[in-house]
């Protein structure tokens, strides 16, 4: 696959807020439409509907983690487990490069400096480059 990471920074220039960009840029991957993908992952923008929380996009690739693996079996799914660890992977791997999947603790400014720690368009590249690794390098 071909690296869609230019892709979510345009669709973020475009609009999309983090999370849409992400889940967007990608969707074809997992068998939604774009505006569905855009519709499900509206909320999750500015940290959980702007409360300034989880990184919506690291929202939009646990997003497309589920999407991805889910087998969709309702009381007993058999992918329940894997998700969770790809999900975890995600998360885990964006947290260690960043030190934070909080949108409040990634947009503070430094006290030294002044600078911003990490920027949307930032946490869009990082959110789907391991995206890529993690879900789509198959």
């Amino acid at each position: 696959m071909e690296s869609r990471i230019k892709k979510t920074i345009e669709l973020h220039d475009k609009g999309y807020n983090c999370a849409q960009a992400v889940a967007c840029a990608y969707c074809d991957l997992v068998g939604i439409d774009e505006k569905t993908a855009l519709c499900a992952t509206e909320a999750f923008g500015a940290g959980m509907g702007g409360m300034q929380a989880t990184c919506g996009a690291v929202s939009g690739a646990v997003f497309l983690a589920g999407l991805k693996n889910a087998d969709g079996v309702v009381g007993a799914p058999k992918s329940k487990a894997k998700t969770y660890k790809l999900s975890k992977t995600i998360v885990e791997a964006f947290k260690k490069k960043n030190g934070t999947v909080i949108c409040c603790e990634l947009k503070a400014k430094d006290p030294e400096t002044g600078e911003v720690k990490r920027d949307c368009a930032g946490c869009i590249m990082d959110a789907a480059a391991i995206a890529e690794v993690v879900l789509f390098s198959e």
